[in-house]
């Protein structure tokens, strides 16, 4: 036979796209249409419909970047059009390729109750099933105006992304607003027709794909296309039989969930992305109701919280279908973190306040650990997620490495201590997937446990900016549920799908280490303002948790529950993976500096409070320490007359000639250059050098830095190939503090920028220490510090949530290649046989090493990334004043880095008082590191106490309660009771004995005698 398949396709795609499609709704009306446009923010539903409206004729420009138009849509359905299904439709001006990323729209009835979204891909509004005739039509639609900043052109810069540099000229122009008669049966035919188009697209030439195009033939021959709608059934009648065709019993299987991955901030701030949710969760409870298999799923408690506060009338319909099972929540977590940069005492609050509001409100604990888009995946992770009680752990993003495809679908997951944690990747790589026949295929395709697994999961709808699933979609789930040439689609609970998956894997395939991914790397350094303040109120409400469990067992200190909640869930949120990597508009971090901000000062009130009450009223000044290890001889969580405190060594020598700066303080000599570089830095017990000879250390590099795509979050390894060293000078000066302290000030200016920094040594320490103010304003360019160390690593050791990870130096393979710029927490330590060198910080989290040849072997140069410059979405990213502080720790290992890290990111505190205090809580054995003490959070009054194994080896040892104790016993990272041998406890005075395994992190709960 001739080949006539080209001729069928373009036929299908033709009648589809320009008869059948517009057939569906066949007859419409315009509807009476008024407006109101909001000059500020948005407002409550139930004032808007309260508000002057004035007539609107479509077509009519609307809605400046940010702004919000209340329209009001009136009419009646025509007695004509009774026993049909009617609908309204509404098109703001619509782009069907930016859903979630343009204008969208709420519909609400005029007695205020939320009836579903309006978006790109769902313009429809339900009327009535049946009609009767004469009913009468009343919506209002709260329309939000975001602009398109991911545009067709994507990564221009653009000033729309902050409300108080937008324009403020109408962005939208509505194209119609009409009451429509819905043909079901016209519907059903463009999704018959459009699986089929898809399928046949991924079958190999045969009897299957043939037969197909045949049925597809057959069925336009007998539409007529002056009269589809009549037409209709019997074109659907010749596609039956093919549509009919059960799948292979060794299909693939996919478990589909609905699924809107809302991003809690990038393209828009946090206030509209409480609306985006309430949008999206209408639309899908709506859904729920009109597909009896349907299931919609939704991560991060946050996202539940706005609905409860913000959009009741939305969150009793979603808190009912959770009760149905039919609206699931995922995750586990209060957002979609980051996992990269939070600290361990983070992500077990995200676990922890997650969990916390799914069980309080819907009686639900989560069985797994929902990422799909986070930009890599610490190794601490897996333990973390097995004692906060999760089972299985998903994630997508890996599948965007740029150069390695990794090996495994469904695996497990193993991190620094051992854990395993069952893990799965979706073959179809997406997570917001329309179950287009290629991506049906790709699963199925890609798939690489297929030996021994049968499925992969497949989130569906549209996300990012929300939207979720579409009767479309839903329409090809019921199609492709068990059709020939396809794998099986069924809706199902990812707990189901992962329960099965691990029967059929009794041995998976094992991945070690971090989830590196070879993308996005340059988001461990945008926004340095949002690192820095990350990293501040971390520590801060650590230590406001210290200070006052300190001062509730000790003094009757009112412990602030609530508020402590309150503040731990907002730098929660500040986690999300677009806020804390650096990548969402200038509004959202013009925000979160100011939330950073309002957050230190409420810390600091609780912690002053706290103090106050434990060291009482009087004018002795009292030294106290909250940070892990001692400082200048106080204990842990202790408070010590600073006139007791033992003198922190010998007075630094500081000398100047005119090569340089000369500072000795009996363990260390430093030698900085006239150009305020440190060309040498002796350990002197040892004599061991640690700068690599004839380089220069504290040399401040500028790369020129234009990645291919994506501004903020990538940077290319290219941006090597061009460096200016930053050597010149405007000034450098030495002085010697009162306490000893030698002090080496300098001050740089480079192109429009300028750097001041203060490199300090003090008595009795082995760091030296920087702290550098930058005043940048640069463009596309990037900045790092560079620290030739005379150290040949086989590997750098970088800290990371209650641990480290080593990173082999060399470049022997391209997944090592790949990982050219790489993530530490407080320090970063590069080590040999008996000697080693760390540099430890308090807000940075990007760095990068190399293995360069000298005259005397293999030196190891170690760059800390300082700040960027691109300019999408923010084009102002990290202009202005920046601060830094780092240093040096010389004759280095892993436990005095980690040592050096933890007293660097914890601020020294004196104040005055009537006496000292001892700690309420201390804890003996080597390498053995107090993490947090709390109260409960149940408000039993019990005292929380958490340690981890710092140094990657066993250990031994006690955690030491100074109070009279009834009671102690193991306990998750959510607080639950540990059931069996593990909850056990015994202690003797207020003391346990712990042993823990390398990087162990154990959670104890003492219950205190009253």
């Amino acid at each position: 036979m001739h080949d006539d398949i080209p001729l069928t396709l373009g036929r299908v795609a033709r009648v589809l796209g320009e008869r059948i499609r517009p057939a569906i709704h066949p007859v419409a009306l315009p509807l009476e249409v008024q407006w109101h446009e909001l000059p500020g923010e948005p407002i409550a539903p139930a004032e808007a419909m309260g508000l002057d409206y004035t007539d609107y004729s479509v077509g009519t420009a609307w809605g400046a970047a940010w702004g919000t138009t209340w329209f009001h849509l009136r009419g009646t359905v025509p007695a004509a059009w009774a026993g049909k299904r009617v609908e309204a439709l509404v098109d703001l001006g619509f782009d069907k390729n930016m859903t979630g990323f343009q204008c969208e729209g709420l519909v609400h009835r005029a007695d205020g109750s939320t009836v579903k979204a309006i978006n790109p891909r769902n313009q429809w509004i339900p009327v009535a099933d049946t009609a009767a005739g004469d009913e009468k039509v009343d919506y209002f639609i709260e329309a939000a105006a975001n602009p398109v900043l991911l545009d067709y052109h994507p990564f221009l810069p653009t000033r729309e992304g902050d409300i108080q540099t937008s324009s403020s000229r109408r962005l939208y122009t509505t194209a119609r607003m009409d009451l429509a008669i819905f043909e079901p049966e016209v519907h059903e035919l463009s999704l018959d027709l459009e699986v089929l188009l898809e399928l046949q697209a991924e079958l190999p030439a045969g009897p299957r794909r043939m037969r197909i195009l045949q049925a597809m033939d057959n069925a336009l021959d007998v539409l007529d296309l002056q009269r589809i709608t009549e037409t209709a059934p019997a074109a659907r009648a010749e596609l039956a039989g093919v549509l009919a065709t059960r799948a292979d019993e060794s299909a693939h299987r996919i478990s589909a969930v609905g699924h809107s991955h809302i991003d809690s901030a990038w393209l828009w701030p946090v206030r509209e992305t409480i609306r985006k949710v309430a949008r999206t969760s209408a639309s899908m409870v709506e859904m729920l109701d009109d597909d009896e298999d349907f299931l919609y799923g939704m991560s991060s408690a946050q996202q539940y919280a706005w609905l409860k506060e913000h959009r009741p009338e939305v969150y009793v319909r979603v808190k009912k279908a959770v009760a149905s099972g039919r609206f699931l929540p995922l995750g586990g977590m209060w957002v979609e973190s980051d996992t990269v940069m939070p600290s361990g005492e983070s992500m077990v609050r995200q676990f922890y306040y997650g969990q916390r509001f799914f069980r309080e409100e819907f009686g639900i604990t989560c069985a797994g650990v929902w990422l799909p888009d986070s930009f890599g995946y610490s190794p601490a992770l897996p333990q973390l997620m097995k004692r906060a009680g999760f089972e299985w752990f998903f994630t997508q993003k890996i599948s965007w490495n740029q150069q390695n495809t990794f090996p495994h679908h469904t695996f497990n997951w193993e991190g620094i201590d051992g854990s395993r944690v069952f893990s799965h990747f979706p073959s179809m790589d997406t997570y917001n997937s329309q179950l287009s026949g290629e991506e049906v295929a790709r699963a199925s395709r890609q798939f690489r446990e297929s030996r021994h697994a049968t499925g992969s999961i497949a989130p569906v709808g549209w996300g990012d900016g929300g939207g979720g699933t579409t009767r479309e979609m839903t329409g090809k789930a019921r199609r492709l549920a068990d059709l020939e040439g396809s794998a099986k689609v069924k809706w199902e609970h990812p707990d189901e799908f992962f329960r099965r998956a691990k029967t059929e894997l009794a041995n998976p395939p094992v991945w070690v280490g971090e989830l590196y991914l070879e993308l996005h790397r340059a988001t461990l350094t945008s926004q340095h303002r949002t690192k820095q303040g990350n990293r501040r109120t971390e520590q801060l409400l650590v230590e406001a948790e210290l200070w006052a469990a300190t001062a509730a067992v000790y003094s009757g200190f009112e412990y602030p529950h609530e508020e402590i909640d309150a503040l731990w869930k907002q730098v929660l949120l500040h986690q999300f993976h677009d806020i804390l990597p650096g990548t969402s508009i200038a509004w959202v971090h013009r925000e979160v500096v100011v939330e950073y901000a309002r957050i230190s000062r409420a810390a600091e009130a609780i912690i002053a409070a706290a103090q106050g009450a434990l060291v009482g009223a009087g004018e002795t000044p009292i030294a106290l320490n909250a940070a892990p290890f001692p400082r200048s001889g106080i204990r842990t969580g202790a408070g010590v007359p600073a006139a007791e405190l033992a003198p922190a060594g010998d007075t630094v020598s500081a000398t100047e000639s005119e090569e340089g700066f000369v500072l000795s303080n009996g363990l260390v000599t430093i030698v900085i250059s006239r150009r305020g570089l440190v060309t040498s830095a002796i350990e002197n017990a040892t004599g061991r050098e640690t700068i690599a000879v004839g380089t220069e250390a504290n040399l401040l590099q500028l790369h020129q830095d234009f990645p291919n795509k994506w501004d903020a979050w990538d940077v290319d390894r290219y941006y090597r190939n061009q460096v200016t060293d930053l050597r010149e000078l405007d000034s450098i000066t030495l002085s010697t503090d009162a306490d000893g302290t030698a002090r080496v000030v300098l001050e740089r200016s480079f192109s429009a920028s300028t750097v001041r920094q203060e490199l300090t040594l003090s008595p009795g320490s082995r760091v030296l220490q920087i702290e550098q103010v930058t005043d940048w304003h640069e463009t596309e360019k990037f900045l790092k510090v560079s620290f030739p160390l005379d150290i040949r690593a086989e590997h750098v050791i970088a800290e990371t949530q209650f641990g480290h990870h080593k990173r082999v130096t060399h470049v022997n393979t391209s997944w090592e290649a790949a990982k050219f710029e790489t993530s530490m927490h407080r320090f970063v330590l590069a080590e040999e046989p008996g000697f080693g060198a760390a540099l430890v910080n308090d807000s940075i989290y990007g760095f990068d090493v190399t293995r360069d040849s000298t005259d005397s072997g293999v030196m190891t140069n170690v760059r800390l990334s300082l700040l960027r410059a691109p300019r999408f979405p923010d084009p102002e990213t990290d202009q202005g004043l920046q601060t830094h502080r780092y240093g040096l720790v010389i004759g280095a290992d892993i436990a005095s880095a980690t040592e050096a890290g933890a007293l660097l990111n914890s601020a020294e505190r004196t104040l005055t008082g009537a006496h000292g205090f001892d700690p309420l809580v201390t804890v003996e054995g080597a390498g053995i590191v107090l993490s947090s003490v709390k109260l409960a959070g149940d408000k039993s009054g019990d005292l929380v106490v958490r340690v981890y194994e710092s140094l990657g080896r066993r250990a031994t040892g006690t955690v030491n309660i100074h109070h009279p104790v009834a009671s102690a016993s193991a306990i998750t990272l959510l607080e639950d009771d540990i059931e069996g041998d593990g909850g056990i406890a015994e202690h003797t005075n207020g003391t346990v004995k712990i042993s823990l395994t390398a990087f162990e992190v154990r959670t104890l709960r003492f219950s205190l005698s009253r």
